[in-house]
């Protein structure tokens, strides 16, 4: 279910710990598992996490499946439906709101024909309301495939990062 790079990854953060607290290591192998179906995916179903992945997780670090699916569920980081291919997370909380979040989400929004919660038609993107990234003083900031934090992000910034990821 998972290739043999992401196995040693997992393994790699279960020498970690003990192997009675492998539990440790389930943010980590479910983000490693979640990476690499971002990465290979090739429709938006197969972008995210299911229970057939939680569950095959589960087993390999060692701990109930309920255990892993308790993790994959409390943190908005774990995408447990189909996203785009680029998912595009847009801080709106105060400190980001007051220095032009909300504005950026809107202008990403009518730049990609999408509201806040959608993905567009081709399964490209993703465009998400998120809580505070703690870069208040980089305001407004987005982050894109949980991974990359895009700073300072004016009109003309958006269209930079959206015509890189075209």
């Amino acid at each position: 279910m998972l290739s043999a790079e992401s196995l040693a990854k997992i393994d790699r953060e279960l020498a970690k710990y003990p192997a009675d607290q492998f539990r440790s290591a389930a943010m980590s192998a479910l983000r490693i598992a979640l990476t690499e179906r971002r990465e290979t995916g090739a429709t938006p179903e197969e972008r995210c996490l299911n229970a057939d992945v939680i569950e095959f997780v589960a087993n390999y670090i060692g701990i109930p499946p309920v255990a892993a699916y308790e993790v994959a569920t409390f943190y908005n980081m774990y995408d447990m439906k189909p996203v785009g291919k680029y998912k595009i997370t847009v801080c709106t909380n105060l400190p980001c709101a007051l220095q032009g979040g909300v504005n950026a989400a809107q202008y990403i929004s009518g730049k990609l024909g999408i509201a806040l919660g959608e993905t567009s038609a081709d399964g490209k993107y993703t465009l998400l309301e998120g809580e505070c990234m703690g870069a208040c003083g980089d305001a407004p900031v987005l982050l894109l495939n949980n991974h990359k934090m895009c700073s300072f992000m004016t009109p003309e910034a958006i269209d930079k990062k959206l015509a890189e990821l075209e």
